[in-house]
């Protein structure tokens, strides 16, 4: 006899509940393991390197960083306002979208739609002590919002597609990754900047 839908989400309930805090703390692990990548990175950059940009159109590392703070904080400014109301229904074959895996990578370059304000182009050390703080927010609204299961709330990401709450929150993570990268590449080129500068 089949179980009648109440006595069945009962049993449901507790297996979904579990599932999301373990996609949770996966969410965390990987935001507390991008960031930690990328500091390691920044920190091989010298402090009066830090505003020098590598080449001709190229970032510096300070950009860098006005880059990671930027998007983070629009995506979590926007997650907040999403949440706020009941999640629009969206069909299935919007719901599909890019991997993850595409913005980790270096192979295919992207402008970024986003300018950079040169007010937040500042030392080193604020500007990475500002990166750890709107990660921090990021952890804030993970905690804040751990009740509820915000997979049904969905926004378009312009070249990835439609993602949900937690996937925009796995995007921050990738696309440190990706950013850790660059600072590498910036990190290896200095090197070549400063014999020239000497030169």
């Amino acid at each position: 006899m089949p179980l009648s839908r109440p006595v069945a989400a009962q049993f449901e309930e507790p297996a979904q509940s579990e599932n999301l805090m373990q996609s949770l703390d996966s969410l965390v692990i990987n935001l507390a393991k991008s960031q930690k990548g990328f500091l390691r990175a920044a920190d091989a950059v010298p402090s009066e390197f830090w505003k020098a940009s590598p080449s001709v159109g190229r970032w510096s590392a300070a950009e860098i960083v006005a880059h990671l703070i930027i998007v983070e904080r629009a995506v979590i400014r926007k997650a907040d306002r999403v949440v706020q109301n009941p999640p629009k229904h969206v069909p299935f074959i919007k719901r599909l979208h890019l991997p993850m895996a595409l913005v980790e990578s270096r192979l295919v370059r992207r402008k970024s739609p986003i300018p950079i304000d040169s007010a937040m182009l500042r030392d080193k050390e604020g500007m990475l002590a500002e990166l750890r703080e709107v990660r921090e927010r990021s952890f804030s609204f993970l905690q804040e919002t751990k009740s509820r299961d915000l997979s049904e709330y969905r926004w378009a990401h312009p070249a990835l597609g439609t993602l949900n709450t937690y996937q925009w929150i796995q995007f921050i993570s990738s696309h440190e990754i990706r950013h850790t990268k660059q600072m590498e590449e910036v990190s290896a080129s200095l090197p070549k900047l400063i014999d020239n500068l000497q030169k």
